[in-house]
């Protein structure tokens, strides 16, 4: 019995070993690695710090990838040169806006006059870059003046909700049911012509876009984690509207305030090509286009220019704010 015994204890000893082989050699042995065992033949090897993307803020990751967008990135560059030709242009000319003279009425571009005269003998070159300030201004005024009241109003709408939210959508119902040359003419006519009752009127009705835009993103976030916790820790509505919920919707703001800005300048040369816009002796790009129209069949030049300048503009706002819309989109980075 002793010897089976002894057997036993042996094979069982053996299977032992067998088995402990068997999961030994399953552990995979330590192999010192090399970074020249990663090297593919062909291929250069990169550094670290080449392989990791660089830490940036979101608005400098918008900025990178902004630049990288050659069409929004050259937009952005021609708009610059057109603000600063509109502050610079009139001076470079060597003439003013306002002097006439008769013995230079409707002179085709020459290297004296670079876009030509008028028919009063005023240069167009002036005139244009003068006009152009006063339409950049009006857009950039009433793009602002817009974008403050309907995040305000839409704001206060899509936090509140319920019946708040309900009456104030009936208002901006109401007001965009409104014809716009209506209000531009009675606001003219109680205020007057002038640049501040053109803006006035423009405004009027300009910003229900922006609040609608603005009220839809606040009901997306409201309900998110941090704008309850805030609700929680007792804060104030004007500080979760201003600090919590606007803040989040100021890439989407910042797209639409592009595509508003050319809108203004349109509708006010628009509104100066009819009449109703800018008067003597100031001017516009709308207003020089209003000007040229009766001698467009002798004088085209008159008519181009200014065309030119509010075409160019336009163009580029909305190149800009295609490219704003996919470089502060957070989804699209890479």
């Amino acid at each position: 019995m002793m010897e089976i015994a002894k057997k036993l204890t042996k094979k069982e000893m053996k299977m032992r070993a067998r088995e402990e082989r068997s999961e030994a050699e399953k552990v995979p042995r330590k192999v010192h690695l090399t970074p020249e065992k990663f090297v593919v033949e062909g291929c250069k090897a990169l550094d670290s710090e080449e392989i990791l993307r660089p830490n940036l803020t979101y608005w400098q990751d918008a900025w990178r990838r902004l630049k990288k967008n050659r069409v929004a990135f050259v937009a952005l560059l021609l708009l610059i040169g057109l603000a600063l030709m509109t502050v610079v242009g009139e001076a470079i000319s060597g003439y003013s806006q306002e002097v006439t003279e008769s013995s230079i009425r409707n002179l085709w571009p020459s290297k004296a006059h670079w876009f030509g005269t008028d028919e009063l003998g005023r240069d167009l070159f002036a005139r244009v870059w003068h006009g152009g300030r006063v339409s950049m201004i009006m857009g950039l005024v009433g793009a602002t003046i817009s974008t403050v009241a309907g995040c305000i109003y839409g704001g206060v709408a899509g936090y509140y909700g319920g019946r708040v939210d309900n009456m104030m959508m009936r208002v901006i119902e109401v007001l965009t049911t409104l014809p716009y040359l209506m209000v531009v003419i009675l606001i003219s006519l109680y205020l007057g012509n002038g640049i501040v009752p053109l803006i006035l009127a423009m405004t009027a009705t300009g910003w229900c876009g922006m609040a609608r835009l603005v009220r839809g993103q606040i009901l997306q976030i409201k309900e998110q984690e941090y704008v309850l916790a805030a609700i929680a820790l007792g804060a104030s509505p004007w500080r979760i509207i201003t600090k919590h919920l606007l803040t989040n919707t100021l890439g989407i703001v910042i797209v639409s305030v592009t595509f508003d800005i050319p809108r203004f300048i349109f509708a006010e040369a628009f509104l100066s090509y009819i009449g109703l816009g800018v008067q003597a002796p100031n001017t516009s790009w709308g207003a020089l286009a209003s000007a040229s129209q009766q001698n467009l069949m002798f004088y085209p030049y008159q008519l181009f220019f200014p065309a030119l300048m509010i075409a160019a503009t336009m163009l580029s706002f909305t190149l800009l704010g295609d490219g704003l819309r996919d470089a502060l989109d957070p989804k699209l980075r890479q």
